[in-house]
């Protein structure tokens, strides 16, 4: 008996050395392993090549080159701006359109139309909005939507809500791009400031209803000031989300870094702010702050005293050089 007991006792400090040893090797196979990564991205940061037996380009690149606080960006700014961008403009301008209320025609509608916008020029802009709409959508959802939206449909839900706005934000960029590029290039003769222009903002478009400004119609072009800055908004934060969109969606073209992959996602959303905050406006003030001003958009024809109202300059310069075409 005492020989079994010995035995046993023996056998199991055998194993516990075994233990032991087993732990140390462990041990030392993770403080190498950290040793040999720690020694990689010196390497690698101080320029020295490396290699791998793939042929894509991407495969050679390094993970995560970029600051650390680049992550952060979209969670604790971007994500939050969009959503202020919608929905904190749609509270305002609500607000603002209950104590202010529409600007009125100050002579009611005349009952004549004038034509301002081709029948081109009226598609090219749905072209252009429609697929805007869809990407501020499906777009404030990809960014923002794992902070505001999925901790209310469970993770099965929103995998689909992602697959779906995933899927139409690809397929609704490319309409979205050929809008952008067209608009741009044919409207912009129209959208240079004049002086006028200066005093449309000192009285803030004739708009409000209270005060000294009311009742005020400031000189305006074929577009006033207004819709200029939010032309140049579109062209140029318009033209940064086509890049840098062009860059995540076609990859295998454009073969970015990671770090150029990363900043173009930052561009993106920065850019995508803008445009979602002065799209709402653009909406407000085509839809309820102008009376009239929509069916500029649906037809291509205005109230003959909505353009005197709204854009004098232009209808006293057609009216002058005999240019004026009215609808049938």
């Amino acid at each position: 008996m005492v020989c079994a007991v010995l035995f046993g006792s023996g056998l199991a400090m055998v194993h516990i050395a075994q233990a032991d040893e087993a732990q140390t090797s462990i041990q030392q196979a993770v403080a190498s392993q950290q040793t040999g990564i720690a020694d990689m991205w010196r390497a690698a940061k101080s320029g020295q090549a490396g290699y791998t037996t793939s042929n894509s380009p991407f495969h050679g690149a390094l993970i995560n080159q970029y600051p650390a606080e680049r992550l952060t960006y979209r969670s604790d700014y971007l994500a939050p701006a969009i959503m202020l961008s919608v929905f904190g403009v749609i509270l305002i301008f609500a607000a603002f359109v209950a104590v202010n209320g529409p600007s009125r025609l100050e002579k009611g509608f005349s009952g004549v139309e004038i034509k301002r916008w081709s029948k081109f020029d009226v598609w090219l802009h749905w072209i252009g909005a429609i697929p805007c709409l869809l990407l501020i959508l499906t777009g404030l959802t990809l960014l923002g939507g794992r902070y505001f939206i999925q901790p209310w449909v469970g993770e099965a839900g929103w995998a689909a809500i992602v697959n779906f706005s995933k899927q139409t934000h690809d397929v609704m960029a490319i309409p979205f791009i050929v809008g952008w590029f067209l608009m741009t290039i044919l409207w912009m003769k129209n959208q240079f400031l004049a002086s006028y222009d200066f005093k449309w903002f000192l009285v803030v478009g004739g708009y409000l209803n209270f005060g000294p400004f009311k009742g005020k119609h400031p000189d305006a072009g074929f577009a006033n000031a207004g819709e200029k800055l939010w032309f140049w908004t579109f062209a140029f934060a318009g033209g940064a989300i086509v890049v840098s969109g062009i860059i995540m969606l076609f990859p295998n073209w454009v073969e970015p870094s990671r770090s150029l992959s990363m900043l173009a996602i930052i561009i993106h959303g920065a850019s995508s702010v803008l445009i979602a905050a002065f799209t709402v406006v653009h909406i407000f003030m085509a839809t309820v702050m102008s009376e009239g001003g929509m069916e500029c958009m649906v037809s291509g024809y205005c109230d003959e005293n909505w353009a005197k109202q709204h854009h004098n300059v232009w209808y006293d310069d057609l009216k002058r050089d005999n240019k004026l075409e009215y609808r049938a």
